[in-house]
């Protein structure tokens, strides 16, 4: 049981040197538990800036682009039907989502063949599906990289840890752990910053699926009033 103490002991001194107790109180600071990991927290530093900035301003963009008015069809249908394709064009030119861009399209076609209309809503479809993607593949690089870099940086600090020790020919226990325990900080970073940027793309990834779906829908409501008679 002594033993275990003494190691105990030697394993907390060893780990309070070499990650810098700034205030000398025993305990470890956020801030100083950050700077254990060395230089390798930087570009990890990094990447969860960029991946908290891509979420919000991907979340805020679908957000928007999402906020359709129940009615905006119907209102669509209503004018289409009653032959005012003016006020159908001018009411969703001035509605500022990807639904109301498609209906436009697609009235600006209205006369050509259906299959010509669909078309070229498919295609402003495609581009408004690019939009809504853009810069989110950057989250899923860094869901990959992330961990690389904090295992590269762990391997990286225990290379300079037993080369230390070879070095010195420090071999107390103590010493070692308290490097090893200083040099997993990096992996644990990395990881848990892994995991937030994957977890953020696939929310992500669904919320753009179900704005897709409102697209489709939209898409084919609009066909089927192409074809209803008009009053």
């Amino acid at each position: 049981m002594f033993d275990l103490l003494q190691i105990a002991d030697s394993l907390t001194k060893a780990t309070q040197q070499m990650a810098g107790d700034a205030n000398g109180d025993g305990h470890l600071s956020f801030f100083e538990l950050l700077t254990m990991g060395g230089w390798i927290m930087i570009p990890l530093g990094i990447m969860l800036l960029l991946a908290v900035y891509v979420f919000a301003e991907r979340s805020i963009a679908i957000r928007n682009a999402t906020k359709i008015d129940g009615n905006f069809m119907n209102i669509i249908r209503d004018h289409i039907v009653s032959g005012n394709v003016t006020a159908a064009r001018s009411f969703a030119k001035n509605t500022s989502n990807p639904v109301a861009r498609i209906i436009d399209k697609g009235i600006q076609r209205i006369g050509k063949p259906i299959d010509s209309i669909e078309k070229s809503m498919d295609n402003v479809g495609q581009l408004e599906m690019y939009k809504l993607e853009k810069n989110l593949g950057i989250l899923s690089v860094i869901s990959k990289a992330a961990p690389i870099f904090g295992f590269v940086g762990t391997l990286v600090g225990l290379m300079q840890l037993f080369s230390r020790i070879n070095n010195s020919n420090e071999f107390e226990v103590g010493t070692i752990a308290g490097g090893i325990y200083t040099k997993l900080i990096t992996s644990i970073t990395g990881l848990v910053i892994g995991l937030g940027a994957y977890l953020a793309y696939s929310y992500l990834n669904t919320q753009i699926d179900k704005t897709a779906n409102k697209m489709e829908a939209a898409s084919s409501d609009f066909l089927d009033v192409l074809q209803e008679p008009t009053r």
